[in-house]
């Protein structure tokens, strides 16, 4: 794997996850109460002895850069890095990234530099554990051009994805982005070409792209030198390399979540808490997630009662009642709140006493967490909120979409997000 240079592409402004990525770039977006989503990718290169890494970023980077800096120094007798190239105007190029392929394509200067074999091409915003190992060797075992990573597909969620029809021997023949209707239904295969059982084909007879690529460093150049006009691996670039250059796809047939969406998020957050096993589990010895290490002290419980839930460290909860929910680092709880299938960020800092003791008597000064006698249902709050007392965030009109920046908050599928840093009133019923 000393061969293998790994790109991680962070992303666009992230418009599906706002107001999430409205301070931080999707990479940045914490999960899990103490990872962030990079911390996917990144773990999954190193646990793979791909050590060589470099994220693409353009929009709201500081953070990002900051995590990473922190998080990821290798020794200096490696060549190990994780290296941030954010987007960058040049009198060559004065355009930011314009697609995933372009946002390479204006680094290809560095990335020729490089005694390299192949460039494995990554997202930063899914939820899978994924040994790259196993991936580069079918690239090499097939001769392939490229190769993508798949997943088999049922009907229901198909056309949310780039699809395609593969020949017997594992080739990529046809490609469809988002089908749907009569185009979707051309699309449909014979998946146990992959190794599915016929029980497991007939479930799912679609072969859906996971965005993860892996090119000959020869190929990916010459195609992103050629193709100045196209900007997209997925839509553009690897569709029309099919016609002349060997492209197969490689089964991954494991748990993986496109978490772009808020939905997708919250969903994939709260099913770390299920029992006996979640989908995904940060509890593998063998393939660990990597992230900073913050050195907080243990979470301390005064009197709660708390059933299926995640609780990060550094948390103090006292006198509360905690269900189907997943709190992060520096949560504070106050008595009599409940919290029910929900997503809490925590905090960055934590208050001094007398700054607590000062918001507990000056009026309208709430302190960072979440006070007393306060119910919050199906939400996210993120970081560094304030949440009065006797404050209500149930979404009691069940709406499913509102904007309310000016009042801290936005609805998404039927979901509350706090804003970053925002302040809901003693009070308050959302």
């Amino acid at each position: 794997m000393k061969k293998v240079i790994a790109i991680i592409l962070g992303g666009g402004a992230g418009t599906r996850l706002y107001p999430l990525t409205k301070l931080r770039a999707k990479p940045a977006v914490p999960v899990a109460g103490k990872y962030r989503l990079i911390d996917i990718p990144v773990s999954n290169c190193i646990n793979s002895e791909i050590f060589k890494i470099y994220v693409l970023t353009q929009f709201n980077s500081a953070s990002l850069n900051r995590h990473i800096a922190r998080a990821y120094n290798f020794s200096g007798f490696s060549e190990g890095f994780v290296e941030v190239l954010a987007a960058q105007q040049t009198p060559e190029n004065p355009n930011w990234f314009q697609g995933t392929a372009d946002a390479v394509r204006q680094y290809i200067w560095l990335l020729e530099e490089w005694d390299a074999d192949e460039y494995l091409i990554l997202s930063g915003d899914h939820l899978y554990r994924m040994d790259y190992r196993e991936f580069v060797e079918r690239h090499r075992e097939t001769g392939a051009d490229i190769t993508l990573s798949v997943i088999p597909i049922d009907d229901r969620r198909a056309s949310d994805f780039g699809l395609m029809k593969i020949d017997q021997s594992g080739r990529v023949v046809d490609f469809s982005e988002k089908p749907k209707g009569e185009a979707l239904a051309q699309m449909r295969v014979d998946t146990t070409i992959l190794g599915l059982s016929p029980e497991e084909a007939q479930r799912q007879p679609y072969i859906a792209s996971m965005g993860i690529y892996v090119f000959k460093k020869d190929v990916l150049i010459k195609l992103l030198k050629e193709s100045l006009d196209s900007t997209d691996f997925g839509k553009e670039i690897i569709p029309d390399a099919a016609k002349d250059y060997n492209v197969q796809a490689y089964l991954f047939d494991d748990y993986w979540e496109d978490i772009g969406t808020i939905e997708a998020f919250y969903n994939a957050n709260l099913a770390l808490t299920q029992l006996p096993q979640p989908p995904f589990s940060f509890y593998d010895e063998e393939a660990p997630i990597y992230t900073r290490a913050r050195y907080l002290p243990p979470t301390k419980l005064l009197d709660c009662q708390i059933t299926q839930s995640l609780i990060g460290e550094g948390c103090i909860l006292k006198n509360c009642r905690i269900q189907h929910s997943v709190l992060g680092v520096r949560s504070r709880v106050e008595s009599g709140t409940v919290i029910e299938e929900s997503l809490i960020m925590g905090a960055d800092y934590y208050q001094s006493a007398i700054e607590r003791r000062q918001c507990n008597t000056v009026p309208d000064e709430i302190s960072v967490g979440i006070c007393a006698d306060s119910i919050i249902r199906r939400a996210i709050i993120d970081k560094n909120a304030r949440i009065g007392c006797d404050v209500k965030i149930i979404n009691k009109d069940n709406v499913q979409e509102a904007d309310r920046e000016s009042q801290g908050f936005y609805i998404r599928s039927g979901i509350v997000v706090v804003l970053k840093n925002a302040v809901i009133p003693d009070g308050t019923i959302i």
